[in-house]
């Protein structure tokens, strides 16, 4: 079994494949979020705050946290955003950039063991960044594309992958500190989409033994009711193995969907966090039968 342990100062979260899914909140990126990307450049962080206060409280146990602005001082801003996230929760991050310098002061400020989001397989990148992720004692997120881009072959995905694995290994990082991100594209675009994730976290976890992850939202680019898309996806990547995702926690589709999947799959024993959320609170209850959205903690952070 392949376990990646991920802490803030006060709080672990381990992602696995016989545990519980783990959503690490995707909306402190201002990536197309135009509002926030301006206010994080005029200093303004009070949506930061925000974001991950009502992410947490609608049920992720970790944070991506992104500040990849146009001309704007990114390794300052990410610290600066980093410091914040950690002043309003507990939970565990995601560092997110593909600037060094930005993975570099992150880290600096970031208390616990945090995610590096991420790797490729282009070699002057791993170069750069796997010395960072075993000088820190990280985790990392290898994403399965290099010099030649995404390929459309799962195949080349995966080789990709088995050499990032085995580069990290080079640095001195173990097999369970790196998390591969297949690549999820449109399926809008690519109607074969779906079943390449599905089959490739499947090669992945029994031929590699590595955790999986991936921005969910990618696959219902484009489509009419994409929550409804990204949850039933997701349903099914957990059927093929996969332990966690960047996503936004907010809808209500991906979180019926994510729950009632760590059902099926055996992850949520005695069913007990999808009976504390749905169960009626008229049957009985009393007080702890109420629904109450957002706030859970299940069984894979401590």
């Amino acid at each position: 079994m392949t376990e990646t342990v991920i802490s803030s100062a006060t709080k672990e979260v381990v992602i696995g494949f016989d545990r519980p899914f783990v959503m690490i909140g995707e909306r402190i990126n201002p990536t197309g979020r135009k509002l926030l990307a301006e206010e994080m450049k005029n200093g303004d962080f009070s949506r930061v705050q925000a974001d991950a206060i009502a992410q947490v409280e609608a049920g992720a146990q970790m944070l991506d946290v992104n500040a990849g602005i146009p001309l704007a001082d990114e390794p300052a801003l990410l610290a600066e955003a980093i410091k914040l996230v950690q002043s309003v929760t507990d939970v565990p991050l995601s560092i997110d950039s593909s600037i060094i310098e930005a993975l570099e002061a992150g880290i600096a400020v970031y208390q616990g063991k945090p995610l590096i989001n991420s790797v490729t397989g282009e070699n002057e990148v791993m170069e750069r960044v796997l010395p960072l992720v075993a000088k820190h004692g990280a985790a990392v997120v290898a994403i399965s594309n290099d010099e030649t881009g995404i390929s459309e072959d799962p195949d080349v995905r995966f080789e990709v992958a088995k050499k990032i694995v085995h580069a990290a290994a080079d640095h001195g990082i173990a097999r369970s500190d790196v998390v591969v991100d297949p690549l999820v594209m449109p399926i809008g675009a690519m109607g074969t989409a779906g079943r390449q994730v599905f089959a490739l976290v499947r090669r992945l976890r029994e031929e590699l033994g590595v955790n999986t992850t991936c921005g969910a939202s990618n696959v219902s680019f484009g489509l009419p009711n994409r929550h409804a898309i990204t949850g039933t996806f997701l349903s099914m990547a957990i059927a093929s193995g996969m332990p966690s995702a960047i996503i936004s926690p907010m809808h209500a589709e991906v979180q019926t969907a994510i729950m009632a999947a760590d059902v099926l799959a055996g992850h949520d024993q005695d069913c007990r966090s999808w009976i504390q959320e749905y169960r009626d609170p008229n049957a009985g209850g009393g007080e702890g039968g109420a629904r109450r959205r957002g706030g859970r903690r299940r069984g894979n952070a401590s």
